[in-house]
């Protein structure tokens, strides 16, 4: 199991980290500034897990409070990718205390949200670590969010889906409707796409699986199939073509997820360890 990630560059990340700090501190921390405008002071805070789970997020809480102040020091004391466990100290700061006051809830909701989807994708890929299949992750994501939250997949050990649509073609069963069929969805979308984008094909039916093979499919997606029906799609795609790529999709959960590798899919996309994370409880407290 592989916890390896790359956080997208600051020039990307930065716009974001202004606009969610703009939309909580608004006209300004009424609470903080009563407090400390007369009166500048310095401080250390630390953060501390309160439940078990997968850390991420660290690099992106230390940008939010130097954003605010550019001489706020942040030290990760836990690993991006790394199993806390409940009263662990994950990190230390120290820094003008307003700083650390106005940033303490966009660092901690951003965190708290990224280390929830590290720790349960953690689980699922758990489940198939002794099998060949990969999960990966999906589109269905938090609008605004996206690269962070797929940045946390691949801490938990999957590897990310395409990121947006020009990532790669994926022909589902709406653009099969418009089309007219595979053979003419695929067809059509040769003739304009740059190399080396990969075509793939959501199937249903065993008809759609033979048609995704005929016209030259790179991966082919068995979706919502009972297990019997990946099964026989998987020998057929074998049988045809040993390049084509596999993938498993629909109603994966951590009870199912181990059957569905055992069909002999290469990968399982879900969106459930992004849609279906619970936060991890961590919390910020203030030494003066």
């Amino acid at each position: 199991m592989s916890n390896f990630a790359v956080l997208p560059p600051w020039l990307i990340l930065d716009p974001l980290l202004r606009e969610w700090l703009s939309e909580d501190v608004g006209r300004g921390d009424r609470t903080t500034q009563s407090l400390l405008a007369q009166n500048p002071r310095t401080g250390q805070a630390k953060w501390v897990a309160k439940a078990p789970g997968v850390i991420a997020g660290l690099p992106v809480a230390a940008r939010v409070f130097q954003t605010l102040d550019e001489q706020v020091t942040f030290v990760a004391c836990a690993a991006e990718g790394e199993l806390c466990q409940p009263g662990q100290v994950i990190a230390q700061m120290s820094g003008a205390l307003d700083a650390l006051l106005m940033g303490e809830r966009v660092a901690l909701n951003l965190a708290m949200r990224l280390s929830g989807i590290a720790s349960l994708t953690r689980q699922y890929v758990e489940r198939i670590e002794d099998l060949p299949a990969r999960l990966v992750d999906t589109r269905k994501t938090t609008p605004g969010l996206r690269v962070l939250e797929k940045y946390a997949t691949q801490l938990g050990g999957a590897i990310n889906h395409r990121m947006g649509l020009d990532d790669a073609v994926m022909i589902k069963d709406n653009h099969i409707a418009v089309a007219g069929g595979i053979g003419k969805a695929i067809a059509q979308i040769r003739q304009s796409i740059p190399y080396p984008l990969t075509i793939e094909v959501e199937t249903e039916s065993s008809e759609q699986v033979s048609e995704a093979i005929q016209y030259g499919a790179d991966i082919i997606m068995l979706d919502n199939m009972s297990l019997e029906m990946m099964h026989q799609a998987v020998e057929t795609i074998r049988q045809h073509n040993s390049k084509i790529k596999i993938e498993a999709s629909g109603n994966v959960s951590l009870e199912t997820i181990c059957s569905v590798a055992e069909t002999g899919v290469d990968y399982i996309s879900s969106s459930a360890p992004i849609t279906q994370a619970k936060w991890l409880d961590l919390s910020m407290k203030i030494e003066c």
